[in-house]
């Protein structure tokens, strides 16, 4: 059962320049937090996956997932919206491209389990962030692995310097959004 999500709530009518006005508004969230970062090889630690989860929560698996494809695209086309990667590469084809990826699959992941009414419980948001972080590690991992030799390299430098913050972001993120919720005055 689909059940409304924060933007339905916020701004109920689902139109095309809704949902895209609705998608520039997320991609910039997304830029902004990716230049909050601390420069790290060959991944830079940001706040880009809060930004990500909270997307998918607010705007539901569809939407959540079609604003980071359209972040994609945008870094693609050459608009300053990636971290700053330490080593030079160009985002969307050095070693952190897969994680970019990873993003679309994370917003989508947390936005269907928010599309159920999961967004309004701790326990179950919780599990949802979670789930979405670490989906987004599966296409970083792959792709880092071309990069510096294999999977256990990246696993190294992909994954374990960042679980633990992403965890924490998971965290955050399921907190804030059964608080929005029930600030809000509706569970429907």
């Amino acid at each position: 059962m689909t059940t409304l999500t924060l933007a339905d709530r916020l701004w109920p009518s689902s139109t095309l320049i809704r949902n895209a006005g609705l998608a520039v508004l997320g991609t910039m969230f997304v830029a902004i937090a990716a230049h909050i970062a601390l420069p790290t090889l060959p991944v830079p630690v940001t706040m880009q996956t809060l930004a990500v989860l909270a997307i998918g929560a607010a705007f539901g698996a569809r939407l959540g997932a079609a604003t980071m494809a359209l972040y994609a695209l945008e870094g693609a086309v050459g608009l300053p919206v990636f971290a700053p990667t330490p080593d030079g590469y160009p985002g969307i084809t050095g070693p952190t491209a897969g994680y970019i990826f990873g993003f679309i699959l994370a917003a989508g992941v947390v936005g269907y389990f928010a599309d159920r009414g999961w967004d309004r419980s701790i326990p179950k948001m919780l599990f949802a962030t979670l789930l979405g972080a670490a989906v987004l590690y599966i296409p970083g991992v792959i792709w880092l692995s071309t990069f510096v030799g294999g999977f256990e390299k990246a696993f190294e430098y992909g994954v374990a310097p960042f679980w633990m913050a992403d965890a924490v972001k998971a965290a955050l993120a399921a907190l804030a959004f059964p608080a929005i919720w029930k600030l809000l005055g509706t569970q429907k």
